[in-house]
């Protein structure tokens, strides 16, 4: 049936003009949208992708290597796990939690609470076979997995290696998707000679050894005999930090009540020796950093490693300091 009172509709040219006019407009500007998105998340895929595991309790300088991470805008520190010092004569029954409590503290004064913080494990690893799994090493797994292909997750051990090792145990297919960067053991150039009787190695001997066997693992060290040289002075941390309130009196504060008991040596704590802040500098400034290839010790599965054996001391504070200046 047909309504002969419907009147035929008549499209005028300058309505069809103007709804292709905004049409196209609405086209661009969302493709501007979209390239302004793309175009953010592409900054973000350059930074670099770290996990930090620290042993934060055991020491000072941890505590200023982490402060020091965060506030480096080319980082994206996808997580802080807590690491075990079960040597130390200060250790308690769990080292770890202690860690773990310092690590929320630092991210709280510095208002960041963003960053995941998965706990590790309160134990070495007994078998060279046998993760001590917790949920860091699970973390370790999960963000390797995550990361875009070709992409690798760089881990900075501050401590022992319990939590890498056991992730790496966990899952050996993460191995090649892993930069691991260790703070420790003693290393003599000339010779490529290594000593092992050093802290961080001594809390997880077992561990370091699966780090140093690993074929294929991307491994580098930032050793003890290197680091020893980044010394900062109780005059100038107070220059920078002291009755500033927040972060920066915590770190004051860490150093003047911590007990250092490996040294009678400067009872004032007048120096601090920071092996910890060497590594996240040398990985935030490569440049400040000389890197030669060197073969494991001969006890380990013969494969290259790399050794950082120079750092630039005085550039290192200098921007150690503009960093925290900026935060």
């Amino acid at each position: 049936m047909h309504n002969n009172n419907i009147k035929p509709q008549i499209f005028k040219p300058l309505n069809l003009d103007k709804a292709i006019h905004t049409t196209l407009l609405q086209f661009i500007i969302s493709i501007s949208f979209f390239a302004h998105l793309t175009s953010e998340a592409q900054v973000k895929d350059m930074r670099l992708p770290i996990i930090i595991d620290a042993d934060t309790a055991n020491e000072v300088d941890d505590l200023y290597a982490i402060v020091r991470a965060i506030t480096e805008p080319n980082f994206n520190i996808l997580g802080i796990t807590s690491a075990q010092f079960h040597t130390s004569p200060l250790a308690t029954e769990n080292t770890v939690q202690e860690s773990q409590d310092i690590n929320e503290k630092i991210l709280q004064l510095m208002g960041n609470q963003i960053i995941p913080l998965p706990l590790g494990s309160n134990t070495p690893i007994t078998h060279s076979t046998e993760p001590a799994s917790s949920p860091a090493s699970n973390f370790i797994v999960e963000m390797a997995h995550k990361l875009p292909v070709g992409q690798k997750l760089n881990v900075v051990i501050l401590g022992s290696s319990t939590n890498v090792a056991s992730a790496i145990l966990e899952d050996p297919s993460i191995i090649e998707k892993l930069k691991v960067h260790y703070l420790g053991f003693w290393h003599t150039v000339e010779t490529n000679t290594y000593n092992k009787k050093e802290f961080n190695t001594g809390n997880d001997p077992k561990a370091v050894e699966i780090l140093l066997n690993t074929e294929g693992l991307d491994l580098s060290i930032m050793t003890a005999t290197t680091s020893q040289h980044l010394v900062f002075t109780k005059d100038e941390v107070d220059a920078h930090l002291k009755n500033k309130g927040g972060i920066s009196d915590y770190l004051i504060n860490r150093w003047e009540n911590y007990t250092r008991w490996w040294t009678k040596d400067d009872p004032e704590k007048k120096s601090w020796i920071m092996w910890d802040v060497a590594i996240i500098e040398a990985l935030a400034h490569p440049e400040l950093s000389k890197i030669e290839t060197f073969l494991t010790p001969p006890e380990n599965t013969q494969r290259l490693i790399k050794i950082h054996t120079e750092i630039d001391v005085n550039l290192m504070k200098k921007d150690f300091w503009q960093s925290l200046n900026k935060k």
